[in-house]
């Protein structure tokens, strides 16, 4: 089929789609449509469902046919940024006109027809379908569009898919899509939507996540990081959950060897399943004790997910943020859809910033570390998105996690905190974006945190950052890398916290000359060797607390040796290939004054 034929169409299968027809399908169906055609079938050899776009002509031409174009754009006219209850109200109004509007009988056709030949290559009458959003500005280089318009998953039969399809087009005028447009100066003439509806991956019997093959926090790009939580993929993404977080070193991955350099357990307590009757087709479900101890992906499926990771980006030539989900049902991975990473990505590495803390205080909640940055401002405790409207410019945003719709006041914060949510969750990604630092997955941030009470948060130290009480002094320093003299002299850096090591490895250096194994015991493994061989003759108190340290081991004596592995595997990974000096020295493995932290 050639592209005037295509371009003519209402409906595209993946294998018609290429990333060149991102006016016609949008960022998201585009790039399913590449990787469906080059990576599913080529070399990459992934899993990838299959499914099929409703392109940008189905929305066009429903707008047109039912008088709705020149009713919006000229509504959308009287919208200012600065007037979100203006920009609520026309969006509400803007929603109902779509929503209240019938498809065409053409239309109506041409999608049924399209899922009944997909629910017959996967021998169901109805199956279950994921049914996304596409707008044609999203997942570019620069503009990520992250959860601006509406998804819905486990979407069966011709009714609800019919229905479905109509509120994905509402969902470009969601008050965050309109106020996205706005912020980054995109017309609202100039975007479309394509819908993409795909064959559903049971991960609500297995798990899902993100992929990110660049470090999102320091803009590392050797390294992949990978999140995992139990359930459909929208709780990490959105951050209801702190998932397990994995890093997989690119560069000797492909010389098939085993570089998992860090794996930390979340605490993954929620997971979104299929509901069984009822009204909505997903609800939540509490994750048992002991599956929570566990990590949700085994090492092989670590490495094969980090080995498509890096197929991925190669083949698109950047950096790349990917969702996948496994299967309960075949226990098989698959690739669900990938876009452009696009923070780290864009950031100049010859400018580094360091924001130093120059007095400390009591330390309220610790959590992960989304950027380096401090902020310092009144905490304002946000239960809902009814008391959004109470929060002012230069105000800590403290939650339990943020929501796309939240977005008009994000920007306005000096930080953000949040209960719960990992790196690759909602409020990490629009952080980054935004510049702004973040705490996520604190667990508790709004039972410590008092409204209104001046806090310092600050993500300048690694990968765990702390809410800091009261307003703390902090400067930040700049620093032009391609403008630093040559020094006769080759320095090396000392490290002891493998958190650190990405970050650090921007500076100007000739490796490390010392990794200190008792600083990776004290800071990262956080228990005494001695404490690990003798478990059974410890006190029942001592043992709990080890427990949540190593939940998931039973084997103790095997936990120090993968967390050390990994400890100054993550320090040699950052500074790859130069050299990096380990030793132990003073450390007084005979003192059981301190059997927690070394």
């Amino acid at each position: 089929m050639s592209k005037k034929q295509r371009h003519k169409k209402d409906i595209l299968w993946f294998k018609e789609i290429t990333i060149d027809d991102l006016e016609l399908v949008g960022g998201k169906n585009a790039s399913l449509g590449e990787m469906y055609r080059n990576l599913r079938y080529g070399h990459g050899g992934m899993n990838i469902p299959n499914g099929f776009a409703i392109t940008v002509n189905a929305y066009k031409d429903f707008l047109q046919q039912a008088g709705l174009e020149k009713k919006i754009y000229k509504l959308l006219k009287k919208v200012k940024r600065s007037d979100i209850a203006k920009l609520q109200k026309i969006g509400e109004e803007i929603r109902q006109l779509i929503l209240s509007t019938d498809l065409s009988i053409d239309l109506e056709n041409k999608i049924v027809s399209a899922y009944r030949k997909l629910s017959k290559e996967y021998k169901g009458k109805f199956i279950d379908v994921a049914v996304r959003s596409s707008a044609t500005a999203e997942d570019s280089p620069t503009a990520s569009f992250a959860g601006q318009q509406e998804s819905y998953l486990n979407v069966k039969g011709d009714y609800q898919l019919l229905s479905t399809v109509k509120k994905c087009f509402a969902s470009l005028f969601t008050d965050r899509s309109i106020a996205y447009r706005l912020d980054h100066k995109i017309p609202h003439e100039q975007v479309f939507l394509s819908v993409v509806v795909q064959k559903m991956v049971r991960s609500d019997l297995a798990g899902s996540g993100v992929m990110f093959t660049i470090d999102t926090e320091t803009g590392f790009d050797k390294s992949i990081l990978i999140n995992a939580a139990y359930g459909l993929g929208e709780y990490v993404v959105k951050g209801s959950v702190n998932p397990d977080e994995y890093f997989v070193f690119k560069n000797t991955l492909k010389r098939k060897y085993r570089p998992i350099i860090n794996k930390r357990l979340g605490d993954k307590k929620h997971k979104l399943v299929y509901s069984k009757g009822g009204s909505k087709s997903t609800t939540d479900s509490l994750v048992n004790i002991e599956d929570r101890r566990k990590y949700v992906l085994s090492d092989n499926e670590i490495l094969l997910l980090a080995k498509w990771g890096k197929k991925i980006e190669e083949y698109y030539s950047m950096p790349m943020d990917i969702e996948w989900g496994k299967d309960g049902n075949d226990n098989k991975l698959y690739i669900l859809q990938a876009r452009p990473e696009t923070v780290n990505s864009q950031v100049d590495g010859m400018i580094l910033k360091d924001y130093i803390l120059e007095e400390t205080s009591e330390v309220l909640v610790s959590g992960d570390s989304v950027g380096s940055k401090i902020g310092v401002g009144k905490a304002r405790l946000i239960k809902n998105i009814e008391e959004l409207s109470t929060f002012q410019k230069g105000e800590v945003l403290v939650t339990e996690m943020t929501d796309p719709d939240w977005e008009p006041v994000m920007k306005k914060a000096a930080a953000i905190v949040t209960n719960s949510g990992g790196r690759t969750c909602h409020a990490a990604i629009v952080s980054r974006e935004l510049g702004i630092p973040c705490l996520v997955g604190t667990g508790e941030a709004t039972q410590k945190i008092k409204d209104k009470a001046e806090v310092t948060v600050d993500c300048s130290r690694g990968e765990i950052g702390n809410v800091y009480k009261g307003a703390l002094k902090y400067r930040v320093e700049k620093y032009h890398l391609d403008k630093l003299p040559d020094l006769p002299v080759k320095l090396k850096l000392n490290i002891g916290e493998p958190q650190s090591s990405f970050k650090n490895s921007f500076l100007p250096n000739a490796g490390v000359g010392l990794a200190r194994l008792e600083f990776i015991i004290n800071n990262y493994i956080k228990v005494h060797p001695l404490a690990l061989l003798n478990y059974d003759k410890l006190d029942k108190k001592l043992q709990q607390q080890i427990d949540e340290i190593s939940s998931a081991y039973k084997d103790k004596k095997q936990f120090f040796i993968d967390k050390l592995a990994q400890g100054v595997g993550q320090i040699a990974a950052a500074f790859y290939p130069k050299p990096v000096l380990v030793r132990l020295s003073d450390f007084k493995s005979n003192e059981y004054a301190n059997l927690l932290g070394g």
